[in-house]
């Protein structure tokens, strides 16, 4: 009886050597405690070296080397007050951008009027682009589709020599690929074949539009003044002393009317923005300094660097405002309240030639 009552099966030394030599397919599987989401730890699948842990200083507090000061933190960017411009990674990004407009796939020749065309006039192409502006009224297009239009427009010449009679089909096929990638509700063919009077038929533009997208290689993402306008503009209202709306609209103006002027190609789309800044600034209130540390943080230049382009925009904004009988889309539209009537305002004709000085503080 008492053999009886010991009755469990007993595992021999040779069974659970058996046991723990078989395949783990055929070893019984213990059914695991499911873990809930939260209590699931960022290294669980890693597998922890002691050693490496114990030798290795924490990383949160990095060892600073003897004899060196820290380093000054940079002031932050005109994002830091808006979460959703990302300001942890907005200097990445816009030196990202700056990189990509002077990359080699710019393709755009500055002086391609001279080089590549001989029956399109830079006369010709700033009508072009007045009329342009006015088509992105009428549709209710985004400023950034003039923008990317103008430079597909620039880049399709600096290459194609073009008649002057396919200018203008030239201009409605950019400005189609360029609502297409930044239009949520873009407008159709039909609709630019109607604002050219169906001066082209639907065939010829949709041709077009893929000899522009073939000679692009259908690169079609690129910097513009409007890309770096943005930030530009938001930092030089920061110290308050400009109406934030009003500063904004008259950047805006005077970048439009630089797409005008065939001879801002010569400057980047960075510079231009940073010019822009300074002229607006300079325009609301002569008697200040139009330049501060944080524009010159904020864009990358030094003063000595925009002067050009400062004087580009100062002359431009000062002949267009007197004698430009053939571009008046941009004043027009610059002139509505909801612009703040900018257009109407007036620099004085010269800059003081200590405005062109470094600031010494913000």
């Amino acid at each position: 009886m008492a053999g009886k009552e010991n009755c469990a099966p007993r595992l021999t030394r040779a069974a659970a050597k058996r046991t723990a030599l078989a395949p783990a397919s055929n070893r019984p599987v213990k059914k695991k405690k499911r873990v809930a989401l939260g209590e699931l730890t960022p290294a669980s699948n890693a597998v922890t070296d002691l050693t490496a842990v114990l030798s290795t200083p924490p990383i949160s507090k990095p060892i600073p080397k003897p004899g060196k000061k820290e380093q000054k933190k940079t002031t932050p960017g005109p994002e830091v007050h808006d979460p959703q411009l990302c300001a942890d990674y907005a200097p990445d990004i816009y030196q990202y951008l700056r990189s990509k407009e002077l990359g080699t796939k710019r393709m755009l020749v500055a002086n391609y009027m001279e080089t590549v065309q001989k029956d399109v006039t830079a006369n010709m192409r700033a009508i072009l682009v007045d009329w342009l502006v006015e088509v992105a009224e009428e549709y209710k297009l985004v400023s950034d589709t003039i923008y990317l239009a103008v430079s597909y427009i620039d880049r399709f010449l600096s290459v194609n020599p073009t008649n002057r009679h396919r200018l203008q089909l030239l201009g409605v096929s950019s400005m189609l690929i360029a609502s297409k990638y930044e239009e949520i509700t873009p407008p159709n063919v039909e609709d630019f074949c109607y604002i050219t009077d169906n001066t082209y038929t639907k065939q010829e533009v949709v041709r077009m539009e893929s000899e522009v997208l073939n000679c692009l290689k259908f690169e079609l993402g690129s910097s513009t003044i409007k890309t770096f306008l943005r930030r530009f503009a938001k930092a030089g209202e920061e110290d308050d002393k400009y109406p934030p709306l009003q500063l904004e609209f008259l950047c805006c103006y005077l970048a439009e009317l630089s797409l005008l002027d065939y001879c801002c190609l010569h400057f980047l789309p960075s510079v231009v923005a940073a010019a822009a800044v300074f002229v607006s600034r300079y325009t609301i209130d002569p008697k200040s300094q139009p330049w501060n540390k944080k524009l010159k943080e904020c864009s990358g230049y030094k003063l000595v660097d925009l002067k050009d382009c400062i004087q580009a925009l100062l002359d431009l904004q000062l002949r267009l405002r007197k004698k430009a009988p053939n571009l008046v889309a941009i004043r027009d539209k610059y002139q509505h309240h909801r612009f703040k009537c900018v257009s109407a305002l007036a620099p004085p004709p010269e800059i003081p030639a200590i405005y062109f000085d470094e600031p010494r503080e913000l």
